[in-house]
């Protein structure tokens, strides 16, 4: 799993290399929230915490490209086994930011790779998998400099064994750069 965050951090900064400086416009980015677990995962765990970095490498347009890494955790509900269950992962999505100054809405579309890890009783089991999700979000401007506060979610999926596991965080944080 480093291994893939390290392979996302380099194919940006070789995408940001092949700019002249003038040219880039990255937006750095880290937040924090809470993580819903949905389907079959919602019938064992209860809500839990995600936190999660990345980067957006913007083409003229609106359109970017984002690399981001998160860590999410929850535990068990009322009633279950005694467990938790920890989300690692990476993901590179398309990004679209609509309108020109103000608050940017934005929607997102992406593959990546997650390990999801169960514990329960000593016991660990776990699995790396393919996962997709889409999502929206809102950047509000801080001050007059680059900065911004967002809030997005993005419904993700990871193709675990059985039924995949899905679940939506609800993420608030700043950005910034160009």
């Amino acid at each position: 799993m480093k291994r893939f965050g390290l392979v996302l951090l380099a194919v940006m900064a070789l995408v940001v290399a092949a700019r002249p400086a003038s040219a880039q416009s990255i937006r750095w980015g880290l937040g924090a929230g809470l993580l819903m677990p949905m389907g079959d995962y919602a019938d064992f765990d209860k809500m839990g915490y995600t936190a999660g970095l990345g980067g957006t490498y913007y083409l003229p347009g609106g359109v970017g490209i984002r690399a981001d890494v998160s860590y999410a955790t929850s535990s068990e509900k009322s009633g279950v086994t005694d467990h938790t269950t920890k989300i690692m992962g990476g993901m590179a999505s398309v990004v679209y930011a609509f309108g020109a100054a103000g608050p940017k809405p934005y929607i997102m579309g992406g593959l990546g790779l997650s390990n999801v890890k169960f514990s329960a009783g000593g016991t660990d089991a776990s699995e790396t998998k393919v996962s997709f999700g889409l999502g929206a979000g809102i950047a509000f401007p801080l001050g007059t400099g680059g900065n911004r506060l967002f809030a997005e979610s993005r419904y993700t999926s990871v193709s675990t064994s059985g039924s995949s596991t899905t679940f939506l965080p609800l993420v608030v944080g700043i950005s910034f750069g160009k």
